[in-house]
């Protein structure tokens, strides 16, 4: 077998499950040795119940004192029976498990695992592992790793077909030379990727994981440094210049700009006048006018005479870009037109025609922007969130267009600025590191649910002021599997029946039409609707000043730096504003975790605590606005590898070109057939 070869070659691969591989885009070996576990599984010694903690996942040893009791709700087969130990009583329950009623009996003592939850006052466990007493006791010193599946194809399948291409990874050559390796105390690769799908304990997982975060740093810094020496010295096709319609149009602007985006606007006007394209990062945590600054350089290009363009993450965040900047430029006769995936194809037909004919001076959209249909006249300036970095191939794309436009991203992750250096390295960085004036610091504050009707009379409180307020659930709707988590759509109902309808009440989520969304968020950015109650869609440059109010239930199920981005969209204007996560879990380490958001509204400090809380489990990337850069390094947890690859390449990477093995691009997951931008 070779890494090349398609996943029928392995043992027990057939036709139909080689079929269900590819649904995950799995189609050769290379592919399923670079699928790596989502988390690992730990077996602990087993408690009683009376020592259970609801939110945890643990072991206990029982007794079956009841019949399995096997009933169909909503086209699921629900199996459930109860056991007991001298302490007390659990609920089990599982899903489509009807076959369970033959296998329990009364009287039989098992050892269940799983998550532990505390429902009318009694314990239960959803899905549980069960086994018997001896076989338990061989898991005690195992690392189960755990896969993300779909259906037809569990964890254990994708384990034995790793264990049956182990010859594969065993004949894996290494690119780096072995002094290299030995001088940075790296694993070889195929012991790395051996020991992610198979570790023998926590330091072995730790090892592998530094040398695949090692591989995917140094395949990245080695695409950026490729992609700098591109546009390190391109020639600047289109020089936009400080003139006095952009000094009226700041002076005009009804707030006085920060000294940090004075600084950030300098920097950008500097690199487009130069001789050279400008390629630059603006970074800010967020609420600090990252936007205002991006607007002023799209202003001073089109003043100049050329089109600008703005790439939003998401069709939510560009309709909200549209909209403020149509109402900003509109005095100027700017024409600002909107370009998005789920338009008609009449639509985009005459949004196509108006930037072609240069009748849209800025154009603002999704990745639908560097759709080959869309034909720009004179295109200067393109911004762009970090979810929507250019590649060597979108650039190509532009130039192919007759285009070298000046680039600018912007970015609300808190990266350390020796970090953003490497992690960015072939842009110029802008930091915007002060607040607009005027900004009223956000009161927080970390409650459990028995909170939640006072939270509730707060919010009404506020509403009768005038004000809005924001509610996030993590999820859409209402699941059997997790029926304790709050979702959009029965929150909506439940807080429509407690307040009456003298409030207007919404929800918002991401699997409803660009054109439902558009009108939601139409009618809470108008005050039509008073409470917004959404899932994370409006987590990215929603912007409303009048909205004071952040309540974010099942808080617990989120990572900080992803609260912090929620609480972001409150605290806009000069209102007092208030967040309020609401924890459905009561331990000291969940509750102590959120207070981190309690004490600090400082964004690099939030990540930078986010990250001490991590447990071995949690070793795989940080999100970074809702996508993985990474699928194994974390810029945070392993910044020591990311600098030994920035180590490496500068010593050692014309060694390491020079040996012919990087064509192989098995050795380099995230460079595999596109570049990592």
């Amino acid at each position: 077998m070779k890494l090349t070869d398609s996943l029928s070659c392995i043992k027990g691969i057939g036709e139909k499950t080689e079929k269900i591989f590819s649904h995950l885009n799995l189609h050769k070996i290379d592919d399923l040795i670079h699928y790596y576990p989502r988390t690992y599984i730990t077996y602990e010694e087993p408690v009683d119940i009376g020592e259970l903690h609801s939110g945890s996942r643990q072991a206990v040893y029982a007794t079956v004192n009841s019949r399995p009791e096997v009933k169909k709700i909503r086209g699921l087969t629900i199996t459930t029976l109860y056991a007991k130990d001298y302490t007390g009583t659990i609920k089990l329950t599982w899903f489509n498990c009807p076959f369970l009623r033959n296998y329990f009996h009364i009287g039989s003592a098992f050892i269940f695992v799983g998550e532990v939850s505390l429902k009318n006052g009694m314990l239960n466990m959803t899905q549980p592992e069960y086994y018997e007493k001896d076989k338990y006791s061989q898991l005690l010193s195992v690392w189960q790793p755990v896969y993300t599946c779909i259906k037809g194809l569990s964890s254990k399948t994708i384990q034995k077909a790793l264990k049956n291409a182990s010859e594969v990874i065993d004949s894996m050559e290494d690119y780096l030379p072995d002094a290299v390796r030995d001088e940075y105390h790296l694993l070889k690769i195929s012991d790395a990727i051996y020991g992610i799908h198979f570790p023998q304990n926590e330091n072995a997982l730790r090892q592998s994981v530094k040398r695949i975060a090692f591989d995917e740093f140094y395949s990245f810094i080695r695409n950026m440094n490729y992609l700098k020496q591109q546009n390190e010295y391109q020639e600047n096709e289109n020089p936009i210049s400080w003139n006095g319609q952009l000094t009226e149009f700041i002076e005009a602007l009804p707030y006085r700009l920060t000294d940090a985006q004075m600084e950030a606007v300098r920097d950008i006007m500097n690199d487009m006048s130069s001789e050279y394209t400008m390629n630059r990062l603006v970074q800010g945590d967020v609420g600090s006018g990252k936007t205002i600054v991006a607007a002023i350089a799209l202003y001073a290009c089109v003043c100049a005479g050329y089109q600008g363009a703005l790439m939003a993450p998401t069709e939510v965040l560009a309709a909200q870009h549209y909209k403020d900047f149509t109402e900003l430029f509109e005095p100027y006769g700017v024409k600002v037109v909107l370009l998005s995936g789920s338009m008609t194809v009449k639509e985009k037909r005459l949004v196509y025609e108006k930037i072609s004919k240069h009748d849209a001076d800025m154009i603002i959209g999704t990745h639908a922007l560097i759709q080959d249909k869309v034909l720009y006249d004179r295109l200067g300036l393109v911004v762009t969130d970090e979810q929507h970095r250019f590649g060597v191939r979108q650039r190509e794309k532009l130039s192919l267009k007759g285009c070298l436009p000046h680039v600018l991203v912007m970015s609300a992750t808190p990266i350390p600025r020796t970090l953003a250096i490497i992690m960015y390295g072939d842009l110029d960085i802008s930091v915007i590191n002060q607040l607009p004036e005027g900004r009223i610091p956000i009161k927080n504050c970390v409650v459990d649910g028995s909170y939640r009707t006072t939270a509730h009379k707060f919010i009404v409180s506020e509403v009768n002021k005038g004000h809005q307020v924001y509610i996030v659930c993590p999820m859409v709707a209402a699941s059997e599997a997790v029926d304790d988590v709050a979702n959009v759509i029965e929150y909506t109902e439940e807080l429509k029946k407690q307040i009456g309808n003298n409030i207007s009440v919404a929800y918002l989520h991401g699997k409803m039409s660009g054109e439902e969304k558009n009108s939601i968020l139409a009618d809470f950015s108008s005050g039509a609707i008073k409470i917004l109650v959404s899932t994370t869609v409006i987590e990215v440059g929603i912007n409303n000043p009048n909205a004071t109010v952040m309540m974010v239930e099942n808080a617990e199920r989120f990572g900080l730096a992803q609260l912090h981005q929620l609480r972001g969209r409150v605290g806009r204007g000069k209102l007092q504003s208030y967040c309020i996560f609401i924890s459905g879990k009561k331990d000291k380490e969940t509750m102590d975790r959120l207070n981190v958001l309690a004490d600090s509204n400082d964004g690099f400090y939030i990540a930078g605590e986010d990250l001490k809380r991590r447990g071995p489990g949690d070793f795989f990337g940080i999100r970074q606005s809702g996508e993985m850069l990474f699928k194994v390094g974390d810029i945070y947890n392993h910044a020591d590898m990311l600098k030994v690859a920035q180590d490496i390449y500068r010593k050692y990477g014309q060694v390491i070109e020079e040996s012919g093995l990087l064509c192989d691009t098995a050795y380099m997951p995230m460079l595999y057939n596109k570049p990592v931008l």
